[in-house]
């Protein structure tokens, strides 16, 4: 089965737009908020987020990402990519509302690894997490606060996410896995 499209470049930007809306009404604000973004493309989500959170309210918004390689509990069965690093914003994450970004969220397992890394640099006050996509079937009671599309699917298929810093066009892809 080839893969089909489910998300467009105005559908994501939707999404990410809506998301920070959402963020800065659960927050009354942007004052004491910082966005993480989960490498890789998490990372590019949450400055999209921080800046239209800072287009929205005036006022900047503190946005870094947060690597996870090391604190995963799947390090002897996956390969892992080369880890990147850790970029917290100058006035840190202590007392804070941090909103991880991540782009999809499947099992939780990579969340659960974010919350480990989150306790190796500070105390937040509270954590959130947004997603672009949520495609389902958690292994762990993780669930996002802010999410750009609910995606059910298969175990057996895999969700592409492409954006254009990367992959130089923007869009999100549902296909069988290649086994």
């Amino acid at each position: 089965m080839p893969a089909r499209t489910v998300l467009q470049q105005a559908d994501i930007t939707r999404a990410l737009t809506r998301i920070s809306h959402e963020i800065l009404e659960s927050n009354r604000g942007p004052d004491d908020l910082v966005i993480l973004g989960i490498p890789t493309r998490g990372v590019l989500l949450a400055t999209r987020i921080g800046a239209m959170l800072a287009d929205i309210s005036g006022t900047p918004v503190p946005t870094g990402s947060l690597d996870v390689t090391m604190y995963r509990d799947d390090l002897g069965r996956n390969p892992t990519r080369v880890p990147s690093p850790t970029q917290v914003p100058g006035g840190g994450i202590d007392g804070k509302t941090v909103v991880l970004v991540d782009d999809v969220l499947y099992s939780g397992r990579t969340i659960r690894a974010a919350l480990d890394a989150l306790g190796d640099i500070g105390r937040p006050g509270i954590v959130r997490l947004a997603t672009l996509i949520d495609r389902g079937h958690r292994e762990l009671p993780i669930r996002p606060d802010f999410v750009g599309k609910n995606l059910p699917s298969a175990q057996h298929e895999r969700i592409n996410v492409h954006l254009n810093e990367i992959d130089g066009d923007e869009f999100v892809t549902i296909e069988e896995a290649v086994a």
